[in-house]
């Protein structure tokens, strides 16, 4: 079974290409910080996880995502080789994204400037009545409730 189920922030805006021929197909590249669960000290707290989207996948990416903006992925690892122009032997581990998610409103990530990409979402206010919410009388005895 291969299988990745990633959350984190965008590290950068995605780069998008199309390939060549009749049909063209986008290809949007980007790369996930994901926050380490243990930190220790001297390391990263973020693994950079570079990911890939094909077709419509491809563009939603590239139509909705943004540097700092909170996502999540599914999708699977690919490992590819190559020989490069030195013909030394190439190694590449990328997630093959299947399906995008939004994990923070877009409220939220919106009120932030460019410069703020990575900094926790600002606190909402308490709803207001008119939001369908209303105080609790605390007056109420267990036996007045229908149930």
């Amino acid at each position: 079974m291969n299988k990745v189920i990633l959350m984190g922030r965008l590290a950068r805006d995605p780069e998008v290409r199309y390939s060549q021929g009749a049909m063209p197909l986008a290809v949007a590249r980007f790369t996930l910080a994901v926050n380490r669960r243990f930190k220790r000290e001297g390391e990263p707290d973020a693994d950079f996880i570079n990911c890939v989207a094909f077709g419509k996948s491809g563009e939603f990416v590239e139509k909705f995502f943004r540097k700092g903006q909170m996502v999540s992925i599914v999708g699977r690892l690919q490992v590819r080789s190559w020989d490069d122009k030195d013909g030394s032997k190439r190694w590449s581990t990328d997630v093959v994204v299947e399906e995008t998610y939004f994990a923070e409103s877009k409220a939220s990530f919106e009120g932030r400037s460019a410069n703020e990409g990575y900094s926790a979402p600002q606190k909402q206010s308490a709803p207001s009545q008119a939001e369908g919410f209303y105080p609790i009388d605390e007056s109420i005895e267990d036996d007045d409730l229908p149930f």
